[in-house]
């Protein structure tokens, strides 16, 4: 049988190390899992108290509003307020989503179609590559290098962002029809670069010269390292007039299974996402909505708190891995590290590298294949686990790469 859309999609890569990891633990072994970027900490205990408060009022158990209810995206924009100095419209600047990945589905379907061209880096989380090819639209994977985040004058993985810029630039003048829409999302997952809020202005200056839709995921707003701290685009003066950008609780706030994302920027662009997901859906269930109004309001110091502890894990699991001979730039944001494979082991790629983790040394972590092409060579580790699970799995990668060092 013949399916549509869904038939040139490639063998999703993640599920084979999954597999593996299934099978290893039935038969007794212990894998540690640093692959699925899963969120492990608790979501804010204000927010699960109101959950249960809200879910014992019958009243919420009706449809919701598919656009969030009004407290909830006032919420949004206070926290963009507070955070970022940004002001936002709750009735005509900010939609409220099912987690960014509905959201950047969605709103695909509205800006792109079959003609269409979409610039997205490579390599990338699958979702902003593959969006914009649901909607039927050709995407152009503009090259990403991980090689160039440890260039800068200070090992600042901060000039990746500067060589992604030169390349978005010649392969926007070299695409034919001129590609209506640039996704982007810093700090960058998997690779982890960040840019700083000039890098930001450059872009919006360049997207509004040539008319052209700037779509930011700003997935890892708050988790970021070392002094450095994420911009908005939408600090940049002008960027409403060509960007709009998603924010989620999922990492922030540690609320991954809540699914609760939202949309804010350019008004059309949002009145668009607005209507048609108004044919789609009913929003997230009210209660979730009303917890998250909480976690926002009255836990504003929680995504300090997340943020600590993933700081310690990114050491625990970096300074481990450089005494054992692995040594890769620190991240500086995102609850992940990205690794190039140790040059004893890059002939196996990242796939059977990864693989060949999972069966000797009992970790599992993400191929960068599974990123796009520009992964290959790379494999990601999710800062999932506790540091004495790191200190772990360290140990055990040790053991099972003893060209290492």
């Amino acid at each position: 049988m013949e399916f549509r859309r869904i038939n040139g999609l490639p063998p999703y890569v993640f599920k084979v190390i999954d597999d593996l990891k299934v099978a290893a633990r039935r038969a007794g072994r212990d894998v540690i899992d640093l692959g699925f970027g899963n969120p492990d900490l608790p979501s804010p205990e204000v927010a699960v108290e109101k959950l249960v408060e809200a879910a014992r009022n019958p009243r919420n158990h009706r449809y919701s509003s598919s656009r969030g209810i009004p407290k909830l995206r006032l919420a949004a924009a206070n926290l963009y307020l507070r955070r970022f100095g940004v002001e936002l419209d709750p009735e005509t600047e900010i939609v409220t989503t099912i987690g960014a990945k509905e959201g950047l589905s969605h709103l695909m379907w509205v800006l792109v179609g079959p003609g269409d061209t979409a610039l997205v880096p490579s390599p990338s989380y699958p979702i902003h590559i593959y969006a914009p090819l649901f909607a039927g639209a050709d995407v152009r994977q503009v090259r990403l290098d991980p090689s160039a985040i440890a260039g800068g004058p200070e090992g600042s993985n901060e000039s990746g962002g500067e060589a992604f810029f030169a390349s978005l630039v010649e392969t926007w003048e070299s695409t034919w029809p001129r590609p209506r829409v640039i996704v982007v999302s810093f700090p960058h997952n998997p690779t982890t670069t960040c840019v700083d809020i000039q890098w930001m202005e450059r872009l919006v200056a360049f997207a509004r010269e040539r008319d052209v839709v700037l779509v930011h995921d700003l997935a890892y707003a708050d988790l970021a390292f070392d002094g450095y701290s994420p911009p908005s685009i939408l600090q940049v003066p002008g960027a409403k007039e060509v960007a709009v950008e998603l924010y989620s609780l999922t990492k922030s706030f540690s609320m991954a299974g809540w699914r609760v994302a939202f949309m804010a920027g350019n008004p059309e662009i949002v009145a668009a996402l607005t209507k048609i997901k108004s044919y789609l859906d009913y929003g997230t269930f009210q209660p979730i909505q009303i917890a998250a109004i909480v976690a926002m309001n009255e836990a504003p110091e929680f995504p300090k708190m997340v943020n600590e502890i993933y700081q310690a894990r990114r050491d625990a699991l970096c300074d481990g891995l450089e005494r054992i001979g692995w040594s890769f730039p620190r991240p500086k944001a995102t609850m992940f590290a990205w690794a190039r494979i140790p040059e004893p082991y890059r002939h196996m790629g990242s796939l059977e590298f990864a693989k060949f983790l999972v069966q000797e040394a009992n970790v599992a972590c993400s191929p960068g294949s599974g990123f796009g092409p520009g992964g290959d060579g790379y494999v990601r580790f999710a800062l999932i686990e506790n540091e004495r699970r790191i200190a772990q799995a360290v140990r055990s990668l040790k053991r099972a790469l003893p060209e290492l060092g």
